[in-house]
Parts: C-alpha cells; structure tokens; sequence
C-alpha cells in the first residue's frame, strides 16, 4: 500500500476510534446521570452504570476513576478548556477583565435552560462532602485556564501577578452568577445574573479607585 494511502487510512481509523470513544463517554454519563436521578447518588452502583451504558465494568474504569467523576464530567462539560480557548479568541485592545468577561458572557449564553435537572445535580454535589472538595477544585481549574490564557496573550512577566487577580475575580464572578442563578430557580438567564456579578465587580473597583484618589 503507498505510504500515503496508509497514512489517509491511519487517520480514518484514528478518527473512528476517537468518535466511538465520545459516544460511549457520553452514554456512560448519560445514563449514570439518569440513574443518579431516578435511584439516588449513594444507591446507584458502578456495575448499575456499566449495565445501562453496556459496557464492561473494567470498560467503565477506561473512561471514568469513579461515581463522582460523572457528575463532575456533566458539571464541567469541557467547559475548563472551552473557557481558556474563548478567552484567547477576544482582542488584546480590551483589558484583561473585560477579555475575561466578554468570553464568559459568550459562553453562558449558551447555557443549558433545563433549570430543574441542574438543580436535581447541584442538590446530589452539595449533599456529598467528596463531591463538594472536588467541585472546589473545579473551580480553580478554571482561574488557572483563565491564567494561561491571559498570560499568552499578555506575556510580560511583570504582569502576571494582576493577571492572576483578574484570573481569580473573574471566576469568583462567575460562582456568585451561578448562586444567584440558582437561587432565582433559573427564573433569569444566567447570561444576566453574570452581567451584575461583573458589574458588581467593576463598582467596587470604581469605588477603591476613588478612594485612593
């Protein structure tokens, strides 16, 4: 077979293989997630899991460590690497916090509107300590992301400690968007509760600045 035949054949079955790996981690978490919702987090076993998605127990173990990995895999849902890749799309004309923040508006306008299957998630992650920590973690996963995306777009050394600031309060802007999100029973976008987050943020900025002034 030429050598380019081969590689064009390689490629083809590289992306069968990679496709047909998407498909069973989606339908591992599809169905742990229906499981979790119709039987409970702690009542819902792994071979439950592995048995609905129709794969192996040992299969499982290839895509997924535990229980607790699915519902941080529906949570995140890409979202950390989504994140980094949005904010290195925006222009280096704005500043930081605002490149930080158009992106995140972008994003969260595409936000699932399924209200009470996100609330039914965000009850079985609060109820279980394991799973609270690692949503914590979650979090600072995605000011990282966030860091790594500022600091390639402006890499001067001297700027990373306020690009770490702007990493930080971005994300803590988009926590409270969520809380309040939930606490309004998704009753407004979530596009809009990150708008007053930020813009919550930008007057306490505007207020210190005056003060030092």
């Amino acid at each position: 077979m030429p050598e380019q035949a081969m590689k064009s054949s390689s490629r083809k079955e590289e992306g069968l293989r990679e496709r047909k790996r998407r498909e069973t981690l989606h339908r591992i978490t599809e169905q742990g997630l229906k499981l979790f919702l119709t039987h409970g987090y702690e009542a819902t076993t792994l071979d439950a899991i592995a048995e609905a998605a129709g794969i192996s127990r040992r299969t499982f173990f290839y895509y997924f460590k535990s229980k607790e990995e699915i519902l941080l895999a529906w949570q995140d849902g890409g979202f950390t690497e989504t994140l980094r890749a949005a904010v290195l799309e925006q222009s280096t004309k704005q500043s930081p916090l605002n490149a930080v923040k158009n992106a995140l508006l972008e994003l969260t306008a595409r936000f699932p509107a399924d209200y009470k299957q996100t609330k039914v998630i965000e009850r079985l992650m609060c109820a279980n300590e394991s799973l609270r920590i690692r949503q914590q973690a979650k979090y600072v996963e995605k000011e990282q992301a966030v860091l790594d995306a500022l600091c390639q777009m402006w890499p001067q050394p001297k700027r990373q400690p306020a690009l770490r600031m702007v990493a930080m309060m971005s994300v803590g802007a988009l926590r409270l968007a969520i809380d309040n999100w939930n606490r309004d029973q998704g009753k407004r976008p979530l596009a809009i509760c990150l708008r007053e987050a930020f813009a919550c943020l930008d007057q306490e900025i505007g207020r210190e600045v005056l003060t030092q002034d």
